[in-house]
This record gives C-alpha cells, sequence and structure tokens, in this order.
C-alpha cells in the first residue's frame, strides 16, 4: 500500500520553527520527487518545496526562501522541511507529494499525504 504520511504540525508563535515530516511506503522512494504544498483558507494551493535527491533537484518558493530547507533521508524514505522564522502568513496545511523521475518542475503528482495543520500566531 502506498503512503505518504505528514507530522510534525502544530501551533508555533511568530519566529518560531518547526520540522515537518514526510514518510513514504510502498515505492521505490529514490524514483521520486517530494514536493511540499501547502493551503489555507480561502487560498489557492501554494507549492512549497521539492526535492529530488536522485537527480540533485530542489525548489523553494519565493515566499520561503531563506526561511525553509527542504531535506531527504533516503534511509529512512523520508523528507523533512525545517521551517524557521515563521510567520502568520505560514498557516495552512501542509501536504506532500510524490513525482515519479521528476526534476522539481511540478507537472504531474502520483501520490499524496493527508495534510498536517500548521497554526503560526501573531
Amino acid at each position: 500500500e502506498v503512503q505518504l504520511v505528514e507530522s510534525g504540525g502544530g501551533l508555533v508563535q511568530a519566529g518560531g520553527s518547526l520540522r515537518l515530516s514526510c514518510a513514504a511506503s510502498g515505492f521505490t522512494f529514490d524514483d521520486y520527487a517530494i514536493h511540499w504544498f501547502r493551503q489555507a483558507p480561502g487560498k489557492e494551493r501554494e507549492g512549497v518545496s521539492c526535492i529530488n535527491d536522485s537527480n540533485d533537484s530542489t525548489y523553494y518558493a519565493d515566499s520561503v526562501k531563506g526561511r525553509f530547507t527542504v531535506s531527504s533521508d533516503n534511509a529512512k524514505n523520508t523528507v523533512y522541511l525545517q521551517m524557521n522564522s515563521l510567520k502568520p502568513e505560514d498557516t495552512a496545511i501542509y501536504y506532500c507529494a510524490a513525482a515519479f523521475k521528476d526534476y522539481c518542475s511540478g507537472s504531474r503528482y502520483d501520490y499524496w499525504g493527508q495534510g498536517t495543520q500548521v497554526t503560526v500566531s501573531s
């Protein structure tokens, strides 16, 4: 069974940090780019970051550059999103998605997680 399971969300004050995890199972992790998205109420889904260690691809949205860092532990089939200097506008549900043989171009996604809530208070 294919699974992507996000964890690590929660409530944090502005300026604080959280680390999200996306644990993958049921598919060959090394063949996939893992994307992070977020969606706030009433807003469109936004691509936040991406990593594919097998082809040295990474991506960060301008809104998170310098504050968020994506990393991958291939031994654990897990991708992390370290989020520092959090702002209230970072409040959203964060999802991870897997894209086969992707160079973080974001053209299509094969699997999705269920999401984890991040709330940043001012």
